[in-house]
């Protein structure tokens, strides 16, 4: 059997969709196709039950899959160890974990493993999820829970309250607490649709009628910024509006009805004896989130 059969099933089976399949690995949908049906000839068994509207895997289909994971899985573990995986470790971070929580861990990391090499990536969840289940980042930290995923593995490393942000001259910024109702009255600027942020906000003020925000901002910083400037309020995690409260250039509202929060979460390969470097990091990740 060729290995890029068996990355190509594998991703096949996980996904239950050529399309999809053929998207995550750059191929066309007949080469998607081709390379399971060659995998077939070669063993003598269907692996894909094709007589429905989706796709299914036969029992068959079941065994190798599981197989398949396993063999991705070691051979990951090997290029890791052929490429010296001890040398570097790679971690992926929403702009507000890379602003505010990577620097005193990775600080703190450098000090006990001074010959570790470290590389930061900044992406959206979506894209940082990715890069794990490819490998390319050892690592990812995250507000909110993954996407279900058998290949991925996740701990949660802190709660983190969310709290509204508004104008230091805002009525409510003297008070400093308010109810959900009084805050659904005031205008509101958000992040895009995808965003994580933006899912806090809309699960937030969910009810009949959606709450939509007078303004969408990409950048968390330029939110914080519009902010001060008085356009609006915000609905962020504590740890991504504390610097900015602390400089006077915002003020803090707290929900008094309503437990409003998110998790902190560290997402990782489950293959963690790839890179000795990864358990350290992750030591350090949970005792820097735990205070």
């Amino acid at each position: 059997m060729e290995l890029r059969h068996i990355r190509t099933f594998e991703t096949v089976a996980r996904t239950l969709s050529v399309t999809q399949a053929a998207r995550e690995l750059h191929y066309a949908q007949s080469s998607v196709s081709d390379q399971v049906q060659s995998l077939e000839r070669e063993l003598g068994v269907e692996l894909l039950d094709r007589t429905q509207r989706r796709i299914r895997l036969t029992p068959q289909g079941m065994v190798l899959s599981e197989y398949a994971d396993r063999i991705l899985k070691l051979l990951d573990e090997a290029r890791w160890a052929v490429a010296r995986p001890g040398t570097e470790v790679a971690v992926g971070a929403l702009e507000t974990v890379c602003l505010h929580l990577l620097p005193g861990v990775l600080s703190r990391y450098r000090s006990q493993y001074p010959e570790a090499r470290v590389r930061v990536v900044q992406d959206n969840r979506g894209e940082l999820y990715k890069a794990v289940r490819r490998g390319d980042l050892d690592v990812c930290v995250t507000f909110g829970d993954p996407p279900p995923d058998p290949a991925l593995r996740a701990e949660t490393l802190a709660e983190e309250p969310l709290v509204v942000i508004a104008p230091r001259d805002h009525p409510l910024a003297a008070r400093g607490r308010a109810r959900l109702a009084e805050l659904a009255a005031e205008p509101f600027l958000a992040t895009g649709q995808g965003c994580g942020f933006r899912e806090m906000y809309d699960d937030a003020f969910r009810g009949p009628v959606p709450k939509e925000p007078v303004a969408e901002v990409s950048s968390i910083g330029t939110l914080g910024a519009c902010v001060a400037a008085g356009m609006g309020c915000a609905l962020l995690p504590a740890l991504a509006v504390r610097a900015q409260a602390e400089r006077g250039e915002v003020a803090v509202v707290e929900v008094d009805d309503v437990d409003l929060h998110t998790t902190v979460t560290m997402t990782w390969l489950d293959r963690s004896s790839a890179n000795p470097n990864l358990l350290g990091l992750q030591t350090v990740l949970r005792k820097q989130s735990g205070g």
